[in-house]
């Protein structure tokens, strides 16, 4: 009983210590599967983390790779539509033919081409119809000749298709608008019936009939167009305008002569004396002649519609109403070609009218006033160089009615050369020398005259184009300096330089020795061009002080500078603007004092009755006095 309990007593710690060892290896198991499932769960962690990473990444791949796709496909539509544009330009290319502008000189000689087919059917279809001889004789010409004249006609048509004209100011090359044009005028329906074959009726009434090939007649348009254009292009346009009146009126009397001969071969040859002669007359044989039957037709046709010689008495009634019919159409005819040409002769002789009546005042003048002989003579000498050098014209008159880009570009062709020649100039801006160029005005001197005096006060710079001029002494005999083309004088003078000795006031004597064509300049033009260049200003009194300077004529004490009577002037007038600009700002700033007090009182007024109207519907039976009106 003893043993055993002192062995279960054993027993018992060893026991407490197995169990004890137990539970500490049991802890340590659970140790290790926590740190295994937490390996575990952060490895998963891991691989999810990696595999979201994974699939982010693919994603942003796929987007990258779609994006890409995107540009790819918005650069080929880009590209396809560049092709578009490309093929659709390469197709209005295609569209834009050659095209022959109206105004060019292609256009012009075409138009010289065309007019001789016309000529030749107006003169020679009606001569071949009337004198068989013509016809008959040289037939094989004619239809050659007539056959080329319609190939000429038929290429007119094709260019009348490919001549372009003018929309919004464009040139328009489209060819089926040019043809459409074409179609759609008037002139199309004119060119189609002068084209209808009217030849298939020499089948029928034989080649000895040319008057068929009437409806060529009607291409006269283009004649006349010819004629438009030659007057405007050509210098001596008065002189063109005579000649083709001359024209017209050989052409009528050509076409009366052959009338005439065709009329007296219906009534006879010989039949009386108003009519032809007779062809087989033994005594005259030469009236059977084809030179000696249109030149008698023609004499014939001069004389009666000029009315300047006689002609044998009509006998039929027939004859009676062609001789009054060829009566009033020469009246007619030659009285607008009499009228037109006396317009021609009178503007021809206009300007010289002008000119002589502008000298006979003036000589009038003199006389009257009594001037000397000798002034006389030289005023009159002045105007004889005016005249024989084409100088009398005023050249601000002649360019007024040119927009001003053309006037300037002719003025820039014409003075910019000269007034580059200037020194002070030189560096100046485009637009400035441009407005120059257009207020530079040429002025002519005469032998003798003096340009400037010394003393005299400087207004204009000038100059020399042509001539000669000579820096005199006081007794204008002296010569110091000869000037000659491209020379320039009194720069410095209409520049108003501050501490100039001699001020705006010349310093020279400068006398004409010849006839001198000279550029004036005036100091208004000058300052008034410079007003929007004020850089422009500083420099040229900078280049100007520097010659001054050189000269030793510029005095450098600011003490003797004195301000000038125009810069007092000119702060006066600013201070008379400035004092304008003030009291029209007080007029405005009282004008809204006046408005916005008629507002606040109309205001009261209304606070003033909703106060009543309330103070009424709460006492009805008392009444608001005018002082706690006033109140509200």
């Amino acid at each position: 009983m003893c043993v055993t309990c002192c062995v279960s007593f054993r027993s018992a710690p060893q026991s407490n210590r197995l169990a004890n060892m137990n539970n500490s290896n049991n802890n340590e198991e659970e140790k290790k599967k926590k740190e295994k499932k937490d390996k575990k769960e952060k490895k998963e962690k891991k691989d999810k983390k990696e595999k979201k990473e994974k699939k982010k990444k693919e994603k942003e791949e796929k987007e990258a790779k779609e994006k890409e796709q995107e540009r790819e496909k918005e650069k080929e539509k880009e590209k396809e539509k560049e092709k578009e544009k490309e093929k659709e330009k390469e197709k209005e290319k295609e569209k834009e033919i050659f095209v022959i502008n109206p105004a060019g000189n292609l256009y012009y000689n075409w138009l010289f081409i065309i007019a001789m087919p016309v000529m030749y059917n107006w003169t020679m279809i009606i001569a071949r119809a009337c004198f068989e001889e013509l016809q008959q004789d040289y037939i094989l010409y004619w239809i050659l000749l007539d056959y080329s004249c319609d190939l000429v006609y038929l290429a007119d048509m094709f260019v009348r298709t490919r001549t372009g004209y003018l929309e919004q100011g464009l040139m328009v090359k489209d060819m089926k608008l040019l043809r459409d044009n074409y179609v759609k005028s008037f002139q199309f329906r004119l060119d189609v019936l002068s084209m209808l074959p009217t030849d298939v009726l020499y089948f029928i009434f034989g080649l000895h009939y040319p008057e068929i090939r009437i409806n060529k007649l009607l291409r006269i348009g283009r004649m006349m167009e010819f004629f438009t254009r030659t007057e405007t292009k050509t210098n001596y346009p008065n002189i063109f305008r005579i000649g083709n009146l001359i024209m017209y009126i050989l052409i009528i009397i050509h076409w009366n002569a052959c009338f005439y001969f065709s009329f007296s071969k219906s009534i006879g040859f010989g039949a009386d004396d108003w009519v032809y002669p007779a062809l087989d007359d033994p005594e005259e044989p030469e009236f059977g002649q084809p030179m000696r039957k249109y030149a008698f037709s023609l004499y014939w046709s001069t004389l009666t519609l000029t009315t300047i010689g006689e002609t044998p008495p009509p006998a039929l009634d027939s004859e009676f109403l062609f001789h009054v019919v060829d009566f009033l159409v020469g009246v007619l005819i030659f009285a607008t070609i009499v009228g037109n040409i006396a317009t021609m002769i009178s503007n021809m002789n206009a300007a010289q009218a002008q000119f002589q009546s502008r000298i006979d005042n003036i000589k009038q003048y003199m006389q009257v006033r009594k001037v000397s002989k000798e002034l006389e003579l030289r005023v009159i000498k002045w105007f004889d160089y005016l005249w024989n050098n084409g100088k009398a014209q005023d050249e601000r008159e002649v360019l007024r009615y040119l927009p001003d880009k053309l006037r300037a570009e002719i003025a820039i062709q014409v003075h910019m050369d000269t007034l580059k020649k200037v020194q002070i100039f030189a560096d100046c801006e485009a637009g400035l020398l441009i407005q120059l160029v257009l207020k530079l005005r040429p002025q002519v001197f005469s032998p003798g005259d003096y340009i400037c005096k010394k003393g005299d006060i400087g207004r204009e710079m000038y100059i020399i184009k042509d001539g000669k001029l000579a820096v005199v002494a006081d007794d204008g005999v002296t010569q110091f300096v000869v000037l000659g083309s491209g020379s320039y004088f009194g720069e410095i003078s209409i520049l108003n330089i501050k501490g100039s000795k001699a001020g705006n006031r010349r310093t020279a004597n400068i006398r004409s020795i010849g006839y001198s064509d000279l550029f004036c300049l005036s100091k208004d033009d000058l300052m008034e061009s410079l007003i929007e260049y004020p850089d422009a200003k500083a420099m040229l009194e900078e280049k100007g002080r520097q010659i001054l300077m050189k000269d030793g004529l510029i005095d450098l004490d600011p003490a003797n500078i004195k301000p000038e009577v125009k810069e007092l002037e000119e702060k006066v007038t600013k201070l008379y603007s400035t004092m304008e600009l003030m009291q029209v700002k007080l007029k405005k700033i009282l004008g809204n004092y006046k408005h916005t007090g008629k507002a606040l009182r109309q205001r009261i007024t209304d606070l003033e009755r909703l106060s009543g109207e309330e103070s009424t519907l709460r006492k009805p039976e008392a009444t608001v006095t005018s002082w706690e009106k006033k109140e509200v």
